[in-house]
C-alpha cells in the first residue's frame, strides 16, 4: 500500500493534488506528474534537436564535447587496484589471475531474472523515426492526446533536402525529448542534449546557459502536454511543487522558478529540498538520506524534519557510472561480443547497458554469472542481438564504494562569474539570525557595505566536490553523520539510514552498504550499530511522493509564490517577503503525519 494513502485522506489527495504538478528534475530523468498519481512518469532528460547545418563537419550528434572518455594510465592503474580489493572482498578471482591460482574455493551463482521482467529488460530497442509523416499533424503544443514524441512547430525550411522516400512528404521533427531522442540513429541530422549534468546545469562553452533553460522548457512543455494533458492555455489553474536536489545551488534554483512561473505559466510554485522530501515520502522525521541518482550520489542528514545543510556531502557518481563499468568489467573478461559499444557517444547504447545492470547485477560473495542478450546498434543497420555470458556482475555497484574502479567522466563546473548571485535561496538571512558557524568567514553574513561581498569566501559545489571525488559512499555517509557533532543523533542516524535512487533497488546493496559503513566508522567512535532503513515507499520516487505529500498538506502557505510577484520582483531583497526553502520550514507538516 502507498504509504502517502495512510496518512492522507483520500479526499483532500483527490482536491489538492489534482491541480498539483510535482517536479523532481535529475541529470538523467525527471519526474513529473500530479500529487494525486500513484507514480510520476520518469522521463529521460534529454532533447534532440534538428541540425540544420547537417553537413558541416564534424557533425555532433551529442552536445557535450568535453567529456574525458579516454582512462589515462593512472586512472587504469587505480582501477586495476580498486577490482582487485573488491575482489578479496568478495572472494572472487583478482582481474588477471587465472581460476586454478586462486587461493579461494570458487564459489559460484547464477542471477535468475523473473521471466517478464527479462522478456522487459532485454527487448530490443528500435531507431526513433525522425520524420513527421504529414505536415497537417496537430502540433506538440495544441494537441494533448497526440501518441508519439513529435515536436511542437516543424521548421518549414527543413525536412525537403533528406534523400529517403517520400522525403517531400515528410519534414524533420524540430526536437524529439525523452527516450525517443537516445534512441535516434547517429546518422541522422540530430545532436542531442542534457541540460542537466553531475547535478548542475550543463552550462559550458558549448551550451550556452540560453540554450540549457530553452532545452528545460520545451522537454518540461512536451511532458505537461504529451503526458499529463495539461495545455498551456490551462497551465494558469495549476500550481507547481519542484523538488530540486541538493547539488542545485542558489542560480540554478532562480532559473528553474522563472521556467515554471514565467515560461510554463503556472500560477504558483514552491521549492522544497531532495532530500526532506524523502524523508517525508517515507514518513520519516529523522534520517540520513543516502540518494544514489544517475550521475550524482549525495549524502544529506535530516533531524525532526529539517535538513541540516553543513552535513551535506555530494560525490560525482551514479548508477550510469555503474552501468559503464559493467561494460568494461565484460569487455576485460572477453565476453562482451565483438560490438562497437558506446555509452558516451550512442545514448541508445546506455539505454541497453542500464537494463543490463538492473536485470543482473546483484551484491554477495562468489562468482556472479548470468547469460543474457546484448544489443549492437551500429549506424545505418538494423539492431542485432547476442546472447552472451555475462561475469563480474557484482563488481560494478561494488564501485560506489571504491570510485576509482569508476573512472568518472571529467566535466568542468560552470565558470566561477555565474555563480556571483547575492540574493540566496537557501537561507533567510536578511531576516533571521542564525547561530554563526566558525568554519565559515564573516563574508557570509548580513550587514556587509557591499552584498556581492558575501559571495567571495563562498565555498562553491564545485570546489568541494574536488575535494570528494575520490571518496567512497561508506566514507561520505560516515562523515556527514559524524559532522552533526552530538552522539546521541549519531547513533540515531547510522541506524536510520535512508537509500534512495534507482540503484537502491540492487539485490545486496544495502547489506553491503551496511557492512562497508559499520567499517568506515573510526575505533574511537562509540557507535556499534548501523541500519539501512527498510523503504514504504518506491527508491526511485520517494522525494517525488514526499514532495507530493508536503504540497498537500502545506498547501497555500506563505512559502509559495505567485507568479505575478515572481516576474514583477523575484526575491525582492527589500521587500517584506522572501521566499524560505525548505531547510527552514521546520517540522510543521510532520505533525499531521505524526499525529
Amino acid at each position: 500500500m502507498d504509504f502517502s494513502k495512510s496518512v492522507i485522506p483520500s479526499h483532500l489527495l483527490g482536491d489538492r493534488g489534482s491541480n498539483l504538478v510535482v517536479i523532481n528534475p535529475g541529470s538523467a530523468n525527471v519526474r513529473i506528474g500530479l500529487a494525486q498519481q500513484d507514480a510520476p512518469f520518469s522521463i529521460p532528460h534529454c532533447i534532440a534537436r534538428h541540425t540544420t547545418g547537417a553537413n558541416q563537419s564534424p557533425r555532433k550528434n551529442v552536445q557535450d564535447q568535453n567529456l574525458n572518455s579516454q582512462v589515462t594510465t593512472a586512472q587504469h592503474v587505480e582501477r586495476e587496484k580498486a577490482y582487485d580489493i573488491i575482489a578479496s572482498l568478495l572472494k572472487i578471482p583478482f582481474l588477471d589471475e587465472e581460476v586454478v591460482n586462486n587461493s579461494y574455493p570458487r564459489k559460484m551463482g547464477r542471477v535468475d531474472v523473473l521471466s517478464q521482467q527479462n522478456s522487459k529488460k532485454e527487448s530490443m530497442l528500435t531507431w526513433t523515426d525522425v520524420f513527421q509523416k504529414s505536415s497537417s499533424a496537430p502540433l506538440a503544443s495544441e494537441s494533448s492526446s497526440h501518441k508519439h514524441e513529435t515536436s511542437e512547430s516543424p521548421d518549414p525550411q527543413e525536412g525537403g533536402s533528406d534523400e529517403k522516400p517520400q522525403a517531400s512528404e515528410s519534414k524533420y521533427r524540430e526536437y524529439i525529448c525523452g527516450e525517443e531522442a537516445m534512441r535516434i540513429s547517429p546518422t541522422e541530422p540530430y545532436c542531442l542534449r542534457r541540460p542537466i549534468r553531475r547535478g548542475h546545469l550543463n552550462i559550458s562553452q558549448h551550451y550556452s546557459m540560453q540554450q540549457v533553460l530553452e532545452d528545460l522548457q520545451a522537454i518540461w512543455e512536451w511532458i505537461l502536454v504529451e503526458k499529463l494533458h495539461i495545455p498551456h492555455s490551462e497551465r494558469n489553474m495549476y500550481s507547481a511543487l519542484i523538488v530540486v536536489p541538493e547539488t542545485f545551488d542558489n542560480r540554478e534554483i532562480k532559473e528553474i522558478l522563472s521556467i515554471v512561473l514565467r515560461d510554463l505559466r503556472f500560477s504558483s510554485a514552491v521549492v522544497h529540498q531532495e532530500g526532506l522530501a524523502a524523508v517525508f515520502g517515507n514518513g520519516l522525521s529523522t534520517a540520513c538520506v543516502v540518494n544514489i541518482g544517475a550521475q550524482v550520489t549525495s549524502v544529506i542528514c535530516v533531524e525532526d524534519g529539517v535538513a541540516l545543510p553543513h552535513t551535506q556531502t555530494t560525490l560525482r557518481f551514479g548508477g550510469e557510472d555503474v552501468s559503464r563499468c559493467l561494460l568494461w568489467t565484460q569487455r576485460h573478461h572477453q565476453t562482451w561480443p565483438p560490438i562497437r559499444t558506446d555509452a558516451l557517444a550512442k545514448p541508445i547504447d546506455l539505454l541497453m547497458l542500464n537494463r543490463l545492470k538492473e536485470s543482473y547485477c546483484q551484491i554477495y560473495e562468489g562468482e556472479v554469472e548470468a547469460v543474457g542478450v546484448v544489443h549492437s546498434y551500429e549506424d545505418g543497420l538494423p539492431p542485432g542481438s547476442h546472447k552472451t555470458r555475462l561475469t563480474a556482475l557484482n563488481v560494478a555497484p561494488m564501485g560506489l564504494f571504491y570510485p576509482t574502479l569508476l573512472v568518472p567522466d571529467v566535466y568542468p563546473p560552470p565558470p566561477r562569474s555565474w555563480f556571483k548571485d547575492y540574493e540566496d535561496m537557501l537561507e533567510d538571512t536578511w531576516h533571521i539570525d542564525f547561530p554563526r558557524r566558525t568554519d565559515i568567514s564573516d563574508g557570509l553574513y548580513p550587514g556587509i557595505s557591499n552584498p556581492l561581498q558575501m559571495w567571495d569566501n563562498y565555498p562553491y559545489p564545485s570546489n568541494q566536490q574536488k575535494k570528494e571525488d575520490n571518496i567512497g559512499l561508506a566514507e561520505a555517509i560516515t562523515k556527514s553523520i559524524l559532522s552533526t557533532g552530538r552522539i546521541d543523533l549519531q547513533r540515531k542516524l547510522f541506524c536510520s539510514m535512508q537509500l534512495i535512487g534507482g540503484v537502491a533497488l540492487t539485490t545486496g546493496l544495502i547489506s553491503a552498504m551496511e557492512e562497508r559503513v559499520l567499517h568506515a566508522i573510526p575505533s574511537n567512535e562509540a557507535i556499534d550499530t548501523v541500519e539501512v532503513l527498510q523503504p514504504r515507499t518506491n527508491p526511485s520516487f520517494v522525494a517525488w511522493r514526499g514532495g507530493a505529500i508536503l504540497g498537500v498538506i502545506d498547501y497555500g502557505r506563505d512559502a509559495w509564490i505567485h507568479r505575478e510577484d515572481w516576474i514583477q520582483n523575484g526575491i525582492h531583497i527589500a521587500g517584506g517577503r522572501k521566499y524560505k526553502d525548505s531547510y527552514y520550514l521546520q517540522a510543521q507538516p510532520m505533525c499531521y503525519i505524526n499525529s
